[in-house]
């Protein structure tokens, strides 16, 4: 491994020393590819075709519920740790590799998280529109141009989502493979999956105690030989340059909370009694509705997502983050468009007896 990861710390050096120029493109690009701008998908689809929104949340969710299991088990080493320990170099120069607010993420390296939720949630929204496109569309030249197309964006995202995180020193390039294959797979596995579009709230609890349970095992395993499973903690904040780079979201079990709590809150806002009359609006043709209710929808979200919890209490930082991510599905399957349409009927409403006072 040893001699991969070398090999990996020159892609970085080679990388930061050709393309310095892009830093600004390459943080970007690792900034969108969070998990938390992928649930930002989830309203759009949700409102146009709610399968394809149950999906993605699915393919999020235990794409990183994977992704959290394995790197417990893998012990990857991030490139700005590593290269500051390792004794590989012997006399030679060690290299020297920039450090940036992203690179000091607190979780082992492998299989990389980003490049996992990019691939994953890419690849069921792309196979999700060609599904669409194939059974209305009748001209082939069509869907083959459509086909490459979304192909081509597919693997462009994933090849700058993957150099970015080698460019931060983030990652190393076997990492970020590995995590574009496992993404593939999870979301191929979910296109063969049907129940999840009936599962009950129960399900959904059922669903949830198993990953926390079997996410916990790797976890016991690793604290019975008295292993530290926040080693890769301890190693962040001992090489990281800037100690406020040092992000208590990316630790694992922020990641696990951020999972349970994200598909709770989707079988929460699923199986709610309250319906208000959007399913109403929306048997009757008011696609006004819909767009109001998509065009709140984003800006509130983006909102939330703004909102960062106190770290300085462990216990209050989790607890608040759950309600956060849990808000996400609540406000966009029911909140919002409760209130939007409660206030388009009661408009409606207004100026119905106000003709009806003029006649």
């Amino acid at each position: 491994m040893e001699v991969l990861y070398g090999y990996g710390i020159s892609s970085t050096l080679y990388l930061q020393m050709h393309y310095g120029h892009a830093q600004s493109w390459f943080t970007f690009v690792s900034t969108v590819a969070d998990m938390r701008t992928f649930l930002l998908f989830f309203p759009i689809w949700f409102h146009l075709q709610t399968a394809v929104g149950v999906k993605l949340v699915w393919v999020a969710v235990v794409g990183d519920w994977l992704n959290l299991v394995l790197k417990w088990l893998m012990f990857g080493e991030r490139p700005y740790w590593w290269v500051k320990e390792t004794v590989y170099y012997g006399n030679l120069t060690v290299p020297q590799i920039n450090q940036f607010p992203m690179t000091c993420e607190t979780g082992p390296g492998s299989p990389s998280g980003h490049t996992m939720g990019a691939a994953g949630v890419y690849y069921a929204m792309i196979t999700s529109l060609l599904k669409e496109n194939t059974c209305t569309t009748q001209s082939t030249l069509h869907l083959q141009c459509l086909h490459g197309l979304l192909w081509a964006l597919f693997w462009g995202v994933q090849v700058y989502v993957s150099l970015s995180r080698v460019f931060i020193a983030a990652h190393f390039p076997h990492q970020v493979i590995a995590g574009v294959v496992s993404g593939i797979a999870v979301a191929k596995a979910f296109n063969r999956v049907s129940w999840i579009y009936s599962a009950s709230l129960k399900n959904y609890v059922h669903t949830i105690l198993c990953l926390v349970f079997i996410a916990l095992g790797p976890y016991a395993l690793l604290d019975a030989p008295s292993i530290d499973p926040y080693w890769s903690l301890m190693k962040a904040q001992k090489w990281c340059n800037q100690p406020e780079w040092v992000h208590l979201d990316t630790t694992p079990f922020a990641g696990l909370l951020r999972n349970t709590r994200a598909l709770f809150g989707l079988g929460l806002s699923l199986h709610l009694p309250i319906q208000g009359d959007l399913e109403k609006n929306k048997s009757c043709g008011n696609r006004t509705i819909y767009r109001l209710t998509q065009s709140a929808t984003l800006p509130l979200l983006s909102l939330l997502d703004s909102f960062r919890p106190p770290t300085s209490t462990h216990a209050l930082f989790y607890a608040l983050s759950f309600c956060k991510s849990a808000a996400v599905p609540l406000t966009t399957i029911r909140f919002v468009p409760y209130c939007v349409s409660t206030l388009a009927n009661d408009n409606n409403k207004e100026l119905f007896f106000q003709l009806k006072s003029v006649h």
